[in-house]
């Protein structure tokens, strides 16, 4: 996952971002079943797409998984074997920001029986601590 067009070719590095409480939020209700982050951080473009997959096989293709994040800040790194100097590095991975209390996965019409597992094996992905929400 990569965006097509940006307006600059390479980004600064993003700094931390803040830590928030999402005890402290009032998370707003969503309709069926939700993957929702509790925690702040970026995250890798291979890391959602390695959750995507993992729940469309779950759930065997049924209903419809709407994804709520986009990774379009490109991290460059250069070389090991370089030397000091010559410029910025190629872009090598693309991230993406969630937000405490932010919504990651949007799975709809799906039974809960199968919604829950799958969320909950497309959770494991990722390196932060997530909740299912169903309504």
């Amino acid at each position: 996952m990569q965006p097509l067009k940006t307006k600059y070719r390479k980004y600064y590095k993003p700094r931390q971002v803040p830590k928030i409480n999402p005890k402290l939020l009032t998370l707003k209700p969503h309709s069926h079943l939700s993957l929702i982050s509790l925690e702040s951080t970026y995250v890798n473009g291979r890391q959602i797409e390695a959750a995507r997959q993992t729940i469309r096989r779950k759930i065997k293709r049924r209903g419809r998984l709407k994804i709520m994040i986009f990774p379009d800040i490109g991290i460059s790194k250069k070389s090991t074997s370089s030397r000091m100097g010559k410029g910025k590095g190629k872009i090598d991975h693309w991230v993406g920001k969630i937000s405490a209390g932010k919504t990651i996965f949007q799975l709809i019409g799906v039974p809960v029986k199968d919604g829950i597992p799958a969320l909950k094996s497309g959770s494991n992905k990722f390196p932060i601590k997530v909740k299912i929400c169903q309504n």
